[in-house]
């Protein structure tokens, strides 16, 4: 855990605080709240290239001017070391390669790796078809939620885009903890809305921040 995504993005006490609002909202609803965090939805591996060879050639146009080489053997023997340089470099380091990642592609990646995860980790699996997952990709600075069908069948679509804005908008401004925190008293409210507590209701899914 120390090394999780968990930690670039809550503090030991943020996580526990997050934890123990998942267990307070599932107190009043049979619903399921699980909250996921990945380093990237996808390796972006066509950005990678791209960027490399976006930024090889621009160096290798200016060394080529200033040191007055001429012809394409000359520019490829700068083009091409440069190219290993700038592909390992973006491979390496998330900030550098997000600068060639389009967004519609990040959006893409994250609406299919939230959706695999959900059934990954089981979350689809609840007696009652009521199992939510909020998923937070890191490089993408992007927050999915999906519900299972029990609850896409009761409660509003339109509700979860309001309550992925505030989890965004509590991440860039520094306090997550607070954001999840809200968002997930929000949750518990739409679902004991549709899901009351039942007797002899069970924890079907853990508490514990997934990643």
């Amino acid at each position: 855990m120390e090394h999780s995504p968990v930690r670039k993005l809550l503090t030991e006490a943020g996580q526990r605080q997050v934890e123990a609002r998942i267990k307070a909202a599932e107190a009043g609803t049979s619903g399921e709240i699980v909250v996921m965090v990945v380093e990237e939805s996808s390796r972006y591996r066509h950005a990678s290239v791209v960027g490399a060879l976006f930024s090889s050639m621009i160096v290798a146009v200016a060394v080529g001017h200033f040191q007055g080489g001429d012809g394409m053997w000359h520019f490829l023997g700068v083009f091409v070391p440069l190219f290993i340089v700038f592909h390992e470099l973006l491979v390496r380091f998330a900030p550098l390669r997000r600068l060639f990642a389009r967004k519609g592609d990040m959006a893409d990646a994250v609406g299919k790796a939230s959706l695999a995860a959900f059934y990954a980790k089981g979350i689809n699996g609840t007696e009652a078809a009521t199992g939510v997952l909020i998923y937070i990709s890191l490089f993408e600075h992007m927050v999915r939620v999906v519900a299972d069908k029990g609850i896409n069948e009761k409660v509003d679509p339109d509700a979860w885009p309001e309550l992925v804005g505030g989890i965004v908008q509590g991440i860039r401004s520094g306090e997550a903890a607070a954001a999840l925190s809200e968002a997930i008293d929000r949750c518990g409210e739409l679902l004991s809305r549709h899901f009351p507590i039942r007797e002899g209701d069970r924890n079907e899914l853990s508490n514990q921040i997934r990643y």
